[in-house]
């Protein structure tokens, strides 16, 4: 197996839009190989998908840990064309099977460098410029995801497909992030809630997980890249037609519909 023949099968799944099956030969042996094909994947397609805006970290909720059966976090990329704002309006067709997640996001001041760490909660927090509520777009881009483990799904940026990101709340102008109580609402209905004390006990230490993930392969968080700190709430799929809000009391909402 080499890294690049496994990206490009995945990054060839992704632009068809069409389910990606188990690789065989060519499938990551364990998480480091998943990771050193996530990083060919994101060359692949950076010119349809344009420049990595940040990242992402899956399973940080005990509820995402049991949903997905891996009990650790997982990280991935966003690209700039997934990143959409408040209320956008987007097409069901373009995704496999797209779903929605609640997230906290953050904003970065400044870089985290990678010779910084180690990195923890405490020492963290001063590198975030802003909290923003966040819908993660994901798409079970996948023949059966639960049948291809957690290195394949590292490669595929672990479901990432953009995000849809509210109005920005300065760092000092947030209440305790544990107290902030996310609902997921479907066409009206609550699907479910969390909060943020649900995120690795904080998402500050969902932001230091990955800025030491990052470290350890000689990578540095830099200013202004969003990172969704994982959902409060189990992955909630869609049809066409459907609105889903997220709301995050101390932090607002943010929408998105699918046509």
């Amino acid at each position: 197996m080499t890294d690049i023949s496994a990206a490009t099968i995945i990054a060839d799944a992704r632009r068809a839009r069409v389910p990606l099956h188990a690789l065989g030969a060519d499938a990551p042996h364990d998480e480091a190989e998943g990771y050193r094909v996530q990083d060919a994947v994101h060359q692949q397609p950076a010119a349809e998908l344009g420049r990595l805006a940040g990242h992402k970290i899956g399973c940080t909720s005990a509820v995402m840990q049991s949903y997905l059966g891996i009990p650790h976090p997982c990280a991935g990329g966003i690209f700039a064309s997934g990143v959409h704002l408040d209320g956008a309006s987007l097409r069901h067709g373009d995704y496999v099977r797209v779903g929605v997640e609640c997230e906290i996001a953050v904003r970065l001041a400044r870089d985290v460098a990678a010779h910084a760490a180690p990195h923890t909660a405490q020492t963290i927090v001063d590198a975030i410029d802003a909290y923003l509520p966040a819908i993660e777009l994901v798409d079970d881009r996948y023949a059966d995801w639960s049948s291809l483990g957690a290195p394949t799904l590292i490669a595929d940026d672990f479901f990432a497909a953009g995000c849809v990101l509210g109005a920005p709340v300065p760092r000092g102008a947030l209440p305790d992030l544990l107290s902030v109580v996310g609902r997921a609402v479907i066409n009206g209905q609550e699907v479910g809630r969390g909060s943020g004390a649900d995120v690795l006990g904080h998402p500050h230490n969902a932001l230091a997980w990955l800025a030491n993930h990052l470290a350890a392969q000689g990578k540095s968080l830099r200013a202004g890249e969003i990172v969704l700190t994982g959902s409060l709430v189990q992955t909630v799929w869609l049809n066409a037609g459907d609105a889903a809000v997220m709301e995050m009391s101390g932090l607002g909402n943010v929408a998105v519909e699918f046509r």
